[in-house]
């Protein structure tokens, strides 16, 4: 399937102008930020990898998955996304192009949020490219829900599932004991995220930093090919 960098480029253009006029939905860029300011003036008494991950994976929500999920939807509303699929753009180029945008602003966005959290890894590249495959996932849980959307309305309330599992997935650790079927929460991309976040600068292996990189890996090939078969079908369907 070839991909063309130009129908991408125009693609991202034209979300870039639609998302900056649209006030209700860049409020979300301020998500991250707000949390790590919020968190990081708690003290010493609740800070560290799991408060720093519920700066983390409320805002993949809130900001990767919601705003993902409105840009799909808003172009159903308008009845522009059956124009958009028959235009010559492929389906790669489409979803690269409506997945750029959201790509850009979360990652920037996390990295200002890090740095003001003052967050540091024990490995960066592992936390890089943890982040990576985090905001490659949460885009691929948007455009599922976009496309079951078609309001903007819809989209909002579309990812409350999104939030409901993923955001709240590490909360389950502290009810395996009582619940022992709380323990399939751990394998929820979240909850690997925050054992990545409490690997310390020493004593760690590869290993420890492998098995959350390669479960959140899955998670993020699996429901990208669920967004872009989904997609498919909508092409067919509508």
């Amino acid at each position: 399937m070839s991909i063309s960098l130009k129908r991408i480029q125009a693609i991202f253009v034209k979300d870039y102008k639609e998302f900056s006029r649209n006030y209700a939905i860049s409020i979300s860029l301020t998500v991250p930020i707000i949390l790590a300011l919020l968190f990081r003036s708690t003290g010493p008494a609740f800070n560290g990898a799991f408060a720093f991950s519920l700066v983390l994976n409320p805002s993949f929500v809130l900001l990767t998955s919601l705003v993902q999920a409105c840009l799909i939807a808003e172009e159903k509303e308008r009845n522009t996304l059956r124009s958009l699929m028959m235009t010559p753009a492929t389906t790669m180029d489409v979803l690269i192009g409506k997945s750029t945008l959201v790509f850009v602003m979360s990652a920037v966005v996390f990295a200002i949020a890090t740095f003001i959290y003052g967050y540091e890894p024990a490995s960066i590249w592992a936390f890089v490219v943890t982040i990576i495959f985090s905001i490659i996932l949460y885009i691929a849980a948007g455009t599922i829900c976009g496309l079951f959307s078609k309001t903007l309305l819809d989209a909002s309330l579309s990812i409350l599932p999104v939030a409901f599992i993923f955001a709240g997935a590490p909360w389950g650790a502290f009810l395996e004991d009582d619940y022992p079927i709380f323990k399939v929460l751990d394998f929820i991309p979240s909850s690997q995220l925050v054992h990545l976040l409490s690997i310390t600068n020493t004593g760690y292996t590869t290993g420890d930093l492998l098995k959350p990189l390669l479960i959140i890996l899955s998670w993020t090939v699996v429901l990208t090919i669920v967004s872009v078969v989904l997609y498919q079908r909508r092409l067919k369907d509508e």
